[in-house]
Formats: C-alpha cells, structure tokens, sequence
C-alpha cells in the first residue's frame, strides 16, 4: 500500500506518520516549522486536522477530560482557536513535498472532503470517534485515495460494520490500533490487538502511539505494526490539549530511530540458515564418536557411541548409521566416525 512517495510494507521500514494536529496552536507557520522539524527527524509523513469549529460542533458539544486538564474550558472556543484555513492546510502539504514526505490529512466533517480534494492530500486519516461515521467513511471512499482508519473506542463489531461499508475500498484501507486515551498509560497500550487486527480484517495495520514513551513504537512493531503514528509538538509543556501526549523533535528523532532498529532486528521472518551462522554451525554442532577403542571387526553398539566436536563427520543426529556396523579398522577412543571407518 503505497501512501504519496512512502511505502507500507511488511518488511520494509515502518512508515511514521508524524501527527502536527492541533500542535500549531493555530498558527500557520508553526505548522510548517513542525513540518520541517518532522522531515528532520526521520518522519516519512505528516498529517493534518481540516475541520471548522461551527460545523464541527453542536450546542451539546462538551470538552473531554484530557481537554479540561489542559486548561480548555470551551470546546467551541478551543477549536476555533485551533483552526487552519484550506491555504494553510495547502502550504503544509506543499512543504512536506517538498521534504518527500507524504501529507496526510484527517477531515472530520463530510462536506469539506471537496476543499481537502481541492488541497490535494496523498491519504485520509479517519479519527477513532469516526469510524462509526458512515456519511464521512463513505464521502471519503469516493475519493479513491487511500484510507487509515483509527480504531480507539471501537468494539470488533463496529469495526466488522464500518469496513463491510468500505468494502469496495478494501485495497486502500489500513488500521490503527489506537488506544483512545491523552495520555495512554504505557499498561493500556495494547499493542496485542495489532495482530488480531490484521488477522480479522487482512490489512496493514499500525499503531497510533499516545503514550509518552519513545521505545513504545519499537514494541509496536515488533507486535506486527507496519507504520506508526506520534504526535510531534514544539514544546510538551505549551497550552493546548495535545502537547502533553507528544513528543518534540529530539525526542521524536529517537522514537523514529527505535522503530527502525526493531523492523531490522525482525528481519524477513522465516527460518533458515544464515550465512552469519555457517562458521559456528559447521564448529560447533557435533559428530558421532567412540566412547572406548573398538578393534577391527567389533560391531559398533550404542552404549559404544558418543559426540564430540566438529560436526563434519558422522552426524550426532543420526546415531542408526553406525550402530551395528563392524569396524573396518582399529578405532580409537574419542576418533570421530567416519562413514569409511565401518563395514
């Protein structure tokens, strides 16, 4: 499944998706220095919040517990305060092209999938609370491009429902294992469901990282992750809901370099002989040898059977070769056999 100029493969590096969000605080140009800083630090993608406060919220809307502890007291307030225009969200694309990086895109409301068109993102990102979102699921389907869906707060079953919507687009469709917490204790992480995820639903799968740890991705692609998402932030400690569950630059450089060094340790998967283990295996595995000496013409028995180093003689693992046998010759105790060594 490929994403813009990035890949997301079983083997291949994970693909992180550094999340800017709502981390610009509403500034255009923050957005594009957390771009640069994304390149800089190992990012192969970034993504982006399209939304409008006054479309995006009803008169019922109230702030989430992470959002309060952040200080927010108004969800309408905070969100219009947190608004990029189509030609700021335009000039975040263009610089991540300008990196080679993908722009990715979550848009929250169906009728501005058209202006996110018109903007030109690589993929949509579906957040968790909208997976259940049939009119946005399916608005999005129809612009052929590929899909991520965000899996926190969802039941097997919802998501069975959502991707039966999405049939059609199964070719485009990728999850994320996402636990729906700001931040997630590194015990709910449940990095598990990954596998169970690409088992269910036969799909690449990755993790949407919300804890505050930096080996959390590196553990997530060992549990099956093919791309990861964090959340970058100019500073962990500014105002605003998202910054705390981030990381900043530095910190984001080093979570990047983790996952890598997981997906190479997996390696390609599959068991067989590599050419690093030919010295020690041909040094160290065993032959059959002889326990006492036995004379020319006794027959070899069992109890007169041991092993000993090197293993390019008889092999230790076939001890009916020479069991039996007579001995064409005067063997010594500790002589490893040779299948020349018996009649």
């Amino acid at each position: 499944m490929r994403i813009g100029p990035a890949e997301i493969a079983p083997h291949a590096a994970p693909l992180l998706i550094a999340e800017i969000g709502v981390n610009h605080d509403g500034d255009a140009r923050r957005a594009i220095e957390l771009t640069d800083a994304a390149a800089a630090a190992g990012a192969a993608a970034v993504k982006v919040q399209f939304f409008r406060a006054d479309r995006l919220l009803s008169k019922r809307s109230m702030l989430a517990g992470y959002q309060r502890r952040a200080g927010e007291t108004s969800a309408l307030e905070m969100l219009r305060r947190l608004e990029l225009t189509p030609s700021d969200l335009a000039r975040v694309a263009e610089r991540a092209r300008a990196h080679g990086l993908a722009a990715i895109c979550t848009c929250f409301t169906p009728e501005l999938v058209d202006e996110a068109e018109a903007i030109g993102f690589d993929a949509y990102k579906v957040a968790s609370p909208d997976v259940v979102n049939r009119l946005l699921l399916e608005r999005l389907a129809e612009t052929k491009r590929p899909m991520i869906l965000s899996t926190g707060a969802a039941t097997l079953d919802e998501l069975d429902r959502s991707m039966g919507w999405l049939d059609a687009a199964r070719s485009r469709l990728a999850l994320m294992q996402c636990v729906s917490a700001y931040p997630t204790p590194e015990g709910d992480a449940n990095l598990a469901a990954i596998r169970l995820l690409g088992e269910r639903f036969g799909c690449p799968v990755g993790y949407s990282d919300h804890t505050e740890a930096t080996d959390t991705g590196a553990l997530a692609v060992a549990a099956g992750a093919t791309f990861l998402e964090k959340h970058l932030t100019h500073d962990r400690s500014a105002a605003g809901p998202d910054h705390a569950a981030s990381l900043e630059p530095e910190s984001f450089a080093e979570y990047a370099r983790l996952a890598r060094r997981a997906r190479a340790m997996l390696g390609a998967g599959g068991k067989a002989l590599s050419e690093l283990e030919s010295d020690v295996r041909s040094l160290s595995r065993q032959s059959l040898a002889l326990r006492a000496p036995v004379r020319a013409g006794e027959v070899v028995t069992r109890d007169l059977l041991t092993t000993r180093r090197p293993g390019d003689a008889m092999a230790a693992s076939a001890p009916e070769r020479a069991c039996g046998r007579p001995a064409a010759r005067d063997l010594a105790a500790g002589e490893l056999l040779e299948e020349g060594d018996l009649v």
